[in-house]
């Protein structure tokens, strides 16, 4: 009898994190701390300063609010918004315990969203659904957790995995309250186990289990390379530069190569993976959310001139931007449904990207991921000396405390 997928899983989180990967996840905890920067003032940070006293636990619904989260191409799902809350949420845990909580959550989000098909994603919200296995493995390393806690802790989350994508179609907060709660279950599930539950490790495979219900094809999780090299999933992580659904960015990245060289002239035809069609074919946006989640926005600000950053895909954009939004068509392009989820690529007015500036084949440099935080930092109405304070906790401090103090200091 052949064991359990979570065992299995459990075995690779059990490895410890190297040095290379530590570095890795500051780059990404650097994203994180950006992100809720910008998102400080919106309408999810005014939920989030009212929820808890606890900064790590607002944070959770600051996270994704401008869609500009860190984001794993064949898993489909957004690791940070989830992973760093968990990870940063005892107290107690050092730097270095916090950063393989990271490394670990990321292993466990990824490795597992990987094996669900497309069915799944035209349904579920991965980030939520597979948040729970995330925010488990992250707390149950902090907790110090042997395979069979980390195992029986990812069976029980995943037992009460969820989270409906129909909150697309409404201007709603829910896709927040999808990372509160994926955060709150998977650490709960550690801390019960920690204190003695047992859960089911065929939880994933199992008659009645997740594969049967989510899924009509279920695949392997995922692996980054052979284990004896002690690869992690975090590698394979893509960063967003821009402020849009992630769909978005091929024909955004092609429309600024275009634009760099004087060629983006109207009429605008996009072609592009049948998935960012589905989530991002929307010629009339009618408010920020809709704009982040629209192809037709999404060049238009780029024929504009602009850069994608979050001020362009205000209401007084949306508006600036109808007559040129009108000038921009949007089509399946089959080559790159056929490469799709493994590169995400667009052909704008012909040039065309098989994979977008953030991805592993495309890494944004250090700079630019410092640059964001500085940006963020500003829409977000934080000093320039807290993105400095964001930047030098991330990448070079070991002083725990001081980012609990940080992130209680934005969000009041």
């Amino acid at each position: 009898m052949s064991e359990p997928l979570l065992a299995l899983l459990a075995a690779t989180l059990a490895r410890p994190p190297s040095e290379s990967e530590r570095r890795r996840a500051r780059f990404h905890l650097l994203d994180w701390f950006a992100c809720v920067a910008g998102a400080r003032t919106s309408e999810a940070g005014a939920l989030g300063a009212s929820i808890s006293s606890r900064g790590w636990e607002r944070a959770t619904y600051l996270g994704n609010v401008l869609e500009m989260d860190d984001v794993h191409r064949t898993s489909l799902l957004h690791p940070g918004p989830v992973v760093w809350p968990a990870a940063l949420s005892l107290s107690t845990a050092d730097m270095a315990q916090r950063l393989d909580a990271a490394v670990r959550g990321y292993e466990a989000m990824i490795a597992i969203g990987a094996a669900f098909d497309s069915h799944h994603y035209a349904h579920w919200h991965p980030t939520a659904t597979m948040g729970v296995f995330g925010a488990s493995a992250a707390f149950g390393s902090l907790l110090g957790f042997a395979p069979i806690e980390y195992a029986n802790a990812l069976g029980n989350a995943g037992s009460v995995a969820g989270g409906l994508w129909h909150m697309r179609h409404d201007d709603v907060l829910t896709k927040q309250w999808h990372v509160f709660h994926a955060v709150r279950t998977g650490r709960d599930a550690a801390l019960h186990v920690h204190y003695g539950a047992t859960g089911p490790q065929g939880l994933l495979e199992g008659p009645q289990g997740l594969f049967a219900a989510m899924t009509k094809e279920p695949g392997e999780l995922a692996s980054n390379g052979p284990r004896e090299e002690n690869a992690w999933l975090i590698d394979t992580v893509s960063f967003k530069p821009f402020a849009a659904c992630r769909h978005a960015h091929p024909a955004i990245d092609a429309a600024l190569e275009l634009r760099r060289s004087g060629q983006l002239e109207p009429p605008f035809t996009v072609e592009t993976f049948r998935d960012a069609l589905t989530f991002c074919d929307r010629p009339d946006p009618a408010n920020e959310l809709e704009a982040k989640f629209s192809l037709q926005h999404a060049v238009a600000v780029i024929a504009d001139g602009r850069d994608a950053e979050p001020e362009d895909f205000t209401r007084e954009a949306i508006a600036a931007l109808a007559d040129l939004r009108a000038q921009v068509s949007v089509a399946e392009g089959a080559d790159f449904t056929a490469r799709y989820p493994a590169h995400f690529g667009a052909r704008v007015n012909g040039f065309e990207l098989v994979d977008t500036l953030g991805d592993p084949e495309r890494p944004v440099s250090e700079e630019r991921i410092v640059a964001k935080m500085h940006s963020l930092a500003r829409w977000g109405g934080l000093p320039e000396s807290e993105a400095q304070r964001a930047v030098r906790l991330a990448l070079e401090g070991d002083d725990a405390a001081e980012i609990d103090a940080m992130l209680e200091d934005w969000i009041r």
